[in-house]
């Protein structure tokens, strides 16, 4: 598997996500929000971000071994 194209470190569980980072807002995708269960982290379904819960099971670990995770959003 591929690691994730950007991998965020978070403190909350509940994140947003849209798409916006080094370009425009405009640019980016419709804001969702994301969910981080047990397994520490997310996937946002429109533009592939990891979002990893600080000091969590994933904090840390190869996400290149880890599976595509996301919480039903934008799906």
């Amino acid at each position: 598997m591929l690691p994730p194209p950007e991998l965020l470190r978070v403190t909350t569980p509940r994140v947003a996500c849209d798409g916006a980072g080094d370009i425009a807002p405009a640019l980016g995708h419709p804001r969702v929000w994301l969910q981080i269960d047990e397994t520490g982290y997310v996937d946002c379904s429109y533009c592939d971000r990891r979002f990893v819960l600080v000091g969590g099971p994933a904090d840390g670990a190869d996400h290149s071994q880890l599976k595509d995770h996301g919480d039903g959003a934008g799906r």
